[in-house]
């Protein structure tokens, strides 16, 4: 079967600004969505619907075919059913798809198995649409009357408030995560709506399910990535490039002053040997700072790389080092362990954090250290991308 998956990304959002293009550990939610649908084994293509160039630009980048939603249908009221059925009218070929699967960008935890699965509860199971849900155990309160009249205060919904029957009495419930819904693709024509037919509930994991409406979710969502996708670390395919703070991360982060006022600190020499096994690799390698202190270019010279320190905005210096290097910001690993780092996390594809960054900054990171900061965590990240034996040729 022809399976396509229409993933609307509108660039207007009141409740997070930019949403879509928002990073969750490093990677725009639209480019999340993208390519956990490009992953899943039962997909044919993948097209994002979006009004907003950036998005457009984002999606390209990340793999997917993108149709351009024209202004009629890409307001606060506008359904993501139209955005489906717009895109599979403008899409080439798109005739012949049999499943449509709307995927939605506000669920950064998508797996690709979530997508087959609303797949298969159609191909292989018969049904004719079919949606993600996690299984629910919650006690539901409203306010307001019931269908026997109206009621003081709230009441119970999915239970009997005078009868607390215990979890595993109670009816199965699931709750609809809001990520992944499939359609037999005439169906949708027909009904103009995602549910027709016979209804199929694929269960997905609970830990994995958020939906991001306004800020509070998306720092819950940046605080659950590096729990739920500690294993994956860059490899030497996905960076062409490595940006080093270096306060508290080539160092501990303390500093020894002498009775004169000269600042000393203290690095890790299996970091050095991993700086010149980049090198060796052809990996540029930038360090790049707020402080002044002269200690920092005496170790860029040490190191044999560039630096630029005692700037005041990071994220500026870096995207000018980009421009000049003709270096995609998007295949930058960058290493840090502040919040002044976090401007530079935004703009890198890899915003690495050593093991004892600050918790914020840990929570922004696509993947974070095992080691910690001046006790040779570059020489970890090196290992990532070069193999542990830090042959670089």
């Amino acid at each position: 079967m022809s399976v396509l998956v229409v993933i609307p990304a509108r660039g207007g959002s009141k409740g997070v600004p930019g949403k879509n293009l928002t990073p969750v550990a490093g990677v725009p939610l639209v480019a999340r969505a993208v390519s956990a649908s490009l992953a899943a084994s039962r997909v044919s293509r993948v097209a994002v619907s979006t009004d907003d160039n950036g998005i457009a630009a984002a999606a390209r980048h990340a793999g997917a075919e993108v149709v351009m939603r024209p202004p009629a249908i890409s307001g606060d009221l506008s359904s993501s059913e139209a955005a489906v059925l717009h895109a599979m009218d403008s899409l080439e070929g798109a005739s012949g798809v049999d499943i449509v699967v709307l995927v939605q960008c506000t669920s950064p935890f998508l797996s690709p198995s979530d997508v087959d699965g609303v797949v298969a509860a159609i191909a292989d199971d018969g049904a004719d649409s079919a949606f993600t849900a996690a299984p629910f155990h919650g006690f539901v309160w409203r306010h307001g009357d019931t269908d026997d009249g109206p009621v003081k205060g709230v009441h119970g919904v999915n239970h009997d408030a005078a009868h607390r029957a215990m979890r595993q009495s109670r009816p199965r419930e699931f709750l609809e995560t809001g990520s992944a819904y499939a359609m037999r693709a005439e169906g949708l024509r027909e009904h103009g709506h995602r549910f027709f037919g016979r209804v199929a509930l694929v269960a997905t994991d609970p830990a994995r399910t958020l939906e991001i409406d306004d800020p509070s979710d998306l720092l819950r969502a940046r605080a659950l990535a590096p729990l739920l996708e500690r294993g994956r670390t860059p490899s030497r395919a996905d960076v062409d490039a490595v940006v080093l703070d270096f306060d508290g991360t080539q160092t501990d982060d303390r500093v020894l002053i002498d009775a004169d006022g000269r600042e000393i600190v203290a690095v890790h020499r299996g970091d050095g040997l991993a700086v010149a096994a980049m090198r060796r690799a052809g990996l540029p390698v930038l360090i790049l700072s707020t402080e002044t202190n002269p200690v920092v270019a005496a170790r860029a010279r040490k190191l044999k790389v560039p630096v630029l320190h005692g700037i005041d905005r990071k994220d500026i210096a870096l995207k000018r080092w980009c421009e000049e290097q003709a270096i995609a910001p998007e295949r930058v690993l960058y290493v840090g362990n502040d919040v002044n780092d976090l401007p530079c996390f935004d703009l890198v594809g890899w915003p690495v954090a050593v093991a004892d960054a600050h918790e914020v900054v840990r929570a922004a990171a696509r993947a974070v250290t095992g080691t910690r900061g001046g006790h040779g965590a570059i020489r970890e990240i090196a290992a990532w991308l070069l193999g542990s034996t830090l042959e670089g040729n």
